[in-house]
């Protein structure tokens, strides 16, 4: 979950949404955070086409990316927080449809590979007691 929460568009209320949605499920808190931490390159790579391919499925305008036309947008603040605001919505929803697809297809491979290592070092099952 944390990998899959950890590629979202949005920006800083990423690790809050872990703690919560990690708390909400009885999920592992810190296994959670690391995976969120350990896709924050991939979150940064991939802002920028999940804001692009929001545009391009809502037909809305374009993201400014020269210095004009982000100069253009600072003059006119209600417009720029609008079209922010829909380029993150936009964008959130795509990331939605992509979680949809790839948390069920982390979750199964991921798991799988855990029980292999599992089988493959069974003194880390039996140093723990409890867990047998």
């Amino acid at each position: 979950m944390g990998m899959v929460i950890g590629i979202n568009p949005s920006v800083g209320i990423t690790t809050l949404l872990v703690v919560m949605l990690a708390w909400a499920f009885g999920l592992n808190q810190i296994a959670s955070q690391i995976s969120l931490q350990a896709v924050a390159p991939i979150h940064l790579v991939l802002f920028i086409p999940f804001i692009e391919l929001g545009v391009y499925l809502f037909h809305t305008r374009r993201l400014p990316l020269n210095r004009r036309q982000i100069e253009h947008l600072s003059h006119h603040p209600w417009r720029l927080i609008r079209d922010i605001w829909q380029w993150e919505w936009h964008a959130l929803i795509v990331w939605g449809v992509v979680a949809a697809i790839t948390m069920p297809l982390l979750a199964r491979y991921i798991r799988r590979a855990l029980v292999l290592l599992m089988r493959r070092h069974r003194t880390l099952m039996r140093s723990r007691p409890e867990l047998r």
